[in-house]
């Protein structure tokens, strides 16, 4: 007999169960310590402890029917064997033990739960970074696969260390904080004041002049760090909330990169400890060096192994030792936590242990099993999105893998749904198979006019939330989609696809010079005439690439939005990129990119915007100007669209550099 099924049969056997010092008693004795240790560590007087013991040696005497001590104690019970009868009072106590501390697989595993499973060595390699200065850990796994039970026992460690704790979940955000920049970065800092229970005083630290994100870092250091006696961890939860927002997450993930590397020459970064804890892989296109999922400890969690699945049903009172109902459980959900957990409650906590796991599993993929309520929730999704779940029903009909757009996919996967190995994507279980594929069924069945309506619905809308309202063109947002769709395309096709930005010249000092009305003028006249350029350059056979196709004066133009232009044999989309920038993207080769920016540049100066700056000299003209940079590649797989849109940037960067109102390739 073990000190553990001694314990747990005294507590199974007395009708007052075991009080606390008497465990304490009864397993420090076991150890070999005496009754003074006993008494020091449990803050008792050395006689109440020998008289508690006293008793139970008495207890343990009947029980074995031959006299008990502390000194034969151990070595007398080692030497005695539970009785079936002792065996199945042990198992009947452990069963209305487990039957209390159930609890419903919701949210994150409490700390003093049971049924929390350790994933070694991950604890305690996130324990280890977390205490290293200016750390960052990427906590990175779809949902439902345990991250905020791994972020609560991080954080229960950091506060034993008497380190501050903020936790911001992107989520609860309202979309108003995602118009711009400055909004969110100031509705951050005052977050983060307000967990710290500090005063926000952004306006006593934000600078205009200075950007946002200048502002936002000069908070941290100066204010929030700086009013801080011991380190500051900072949990961004969800942050794959952001990367729907592009231009907000281009601009805050290298600025959280910056921190992790302030801290390596300035000591009070070094207090600032940071988790990023997200769903899906990074679908923002950022050079490497800026971003913040590189660096540090990254942890991809994984599903739970058979013989954590055993492990997890032990502590649910089921023996699962030979590996039969543990097999069976994991060929219908894979190792997911959230399912494997879902499975035991139903197992013990609503039909006890005589509820059947060969009854469970048939009904599980049905309206009648136990999952129906939680995947209903993903079939309102994928009804909500017909593209998800176009690409998800031909994951789950095809026997091997399948090939889905990056995005896509990466969607799929942050919902739990698919695996993702490289670009091949299956189902996550074989219970999202059989369930989905019978709903995705039904759900062609619809009315097509019904769905066809819908659709156009869903497409004006979208329409509307791409579009840039001065201009009339699309945003970056929805030229960083396009881009890479066209990029997936082209690599395909191997054919060539260029990239023009175009930026006004010293337009910031025009809009002060001449107020923000002339400002908008000017930016809806020369968005206007770079349409016009580009529509009468595919227009042009001159402007045709490699195989030197013609394009007709006439109706050789499908316009779904404005500034994106295609016929049958080029596709080219013009979008406003920022404030006053352009960007141009065309499947053409870099000649006629090279051609179509020179005409633009002509073209914008043939305006004759007028400029008259007294204070400044040496402007290109007396009129407004564009420079441009343009970049061409023919598109591989294993390259980002990223390279073409940083050489592009570096073009227009150089064209500034020698002087601006120029073409550079």
């Amino acid at each position: 007999m073990t000190i553990d099924e001694l314990v747990l049969l005294l507590k199974a056997s007395q009708a007052t169960g075991l009080t606390t010092l008497q465990e304490l008693i009864l397993r420090s004795s076991w150890e070999g310590k005496t009754y003074i240790n006993i008494a020091c560590e449990a803050h008792y007087a050395e006689e109440r402890v020998k008289k508690i013991a006293a008793h139970l040696w008495q207890v343990l005497s009947n029980f074995c029917k031959e006299p008990i001590n502390k000194s034969n104690f151990r070595q007398t019970l080692e030497n005695h064997r539970l009785s079936k009868a002792d065996q199945e009072l042990v198992k009947e106590f452990n069963r209305a033990a487990i039957a209390i501390s159930l609890e419903f697989p919701s949210g994150p595993v409490s700390l003093n739960s049971r049924f929390y499973i350790p994933r070694p060595p991950i604890e305690e390699l996130a324990y280890a970074e977390m205490v290293e200065p200016g750390s960052v850990i990427c906590i990175k796994a779809p949902k439902k696969m345990g991250k905020s039970s791994l972020v609560l026992r991080l954080l229960a460690r950091a506060n034993k260390q008497g380190f501050h704790i903020v936790s911001l979940d992107f989520q609860q955000a309202d979309k108003a904080v995602f118009a711009s920049l400055d909004k969110f970065l100031r509705w951050f800092c005052a977050n983060v004041s307000r967990e710290l229970q500090l005063e926000p005083k952004l306006n006593d630290y934000w600078d205009e002049d200075m950007g946002s994100k200048v502002s936002c870092s000069i908070y941290f250091q100066q204010y929030l760090l700086s009013a801080l006696s011991s380190p500051l961890v900072l949990v961004l939860n969800e942050v794959d909330w952001v990367f729907e927002y592009q231009e907000i997450a281009g601009e805050l993930l290298p600025l959280v990169r910056s921190w992790h590397e302030q801290a390596k020459r300035v000591e009070i970064w070094q207090k600032l400890r940071l988790f990023l804890v997200y769903s899906t892989e990074i679908i923002v296109p950022i050079k490497l060096t800026q971003s913040p999922f590189n660096i540090g400890l990254t942890i991809n969690l994984p599903p739970f192994t058979k013989e954590q699945v055993q492990d997890l049903a032990q502590r649910h009172g089921l023996d699962w030792t030979d590996g039969k109902d543990a097999d069976s459980l994991m060929v219908m959900v894979g190792g997911n936590p959230f399912l494997v957990r879902l499975a035991l409650y139903h197992l013990v906590g609503k039909g006890g242990l005589k509820q059947d796991l060969g009854q469970l599993l048939p009904q599980a993929p049905t309206e009648a099993g136990i999952y129906n309520e939680y995947l209903r929730q993903y079939v309102l999704a994928l009804r909500d999105q017909p593209k998800l779940g176009d690409a998800f029903y031909e994951v789950i009909n095809t026997t091997s893998y399948v090939k889905l757009e990056p995005v896509l996919a990466y969607k799929l996967q942050s919902m739990g749904l698919i695996n993702l190995e490289g670009d091949r994507s299956t189902p996550a279980c074989e219970l999202y198979r059989l369930y989905f594929r019978q709903y995705l069924k039904k759900s062609e069945d619809f009315n097509n006019t019904r769905v066809e309506r819908l659709k156009q619905e869903n497409q004006h809308l979208l329409v509307l939330s791409s579009l840039d309202q001065l201009t009339q063109l699309v945003n970056r947002r929805y030229f960083q989609t396009y881009l890479q769709i066209e990029w997936q395309r082209a690599a395909r096709q191997r054919i060539p696809i260029s990239l023009i930005l175009c930026d006004i010249d010293y337009f910031k000092i025009y809009n002060k010079t001449y107020g923000n009305s002339a400002g908008d003028e000017c930016l809806q006249k020369i968005a206007n005439t770079i349409c016009n350029c580009v529509k009468q350059s595919l227009s042009n056979s001159s402007f045709s690439y490699s195989k030197r196709m013609n394009y007709s004066q006439g109706g050789a133009f499908v316009t779904s939005q404005r500034g994106d232009f295609r016929d049958e044999c080029s596709r080219v989309l013009v979008a406003r990129y920022g404030g006053e920038e352009f960007a141009i993207l065309a499947q053409v080769e870099v000649t006629a990119a090279m051609d179509i920016a020179e005409y633009i540049r002509e073209q914008v100066k043939a305006l004759e915007i007028k400029c008259e700056y007294p204070s400044i000299g040496g402007l290109p003209a007396a009129v407004l100007t564009v420079s441009l940079g343009v970049a061409s590649v023919i598109p591989a797989i294993e390259i980002e669209p990223a390279t073409l849109v940083n050489a592009a940037e570096e073009a227009l960067y150089q064209a500034k550099r020698k002087g601006r109102d120029r073409v550079v390739v």
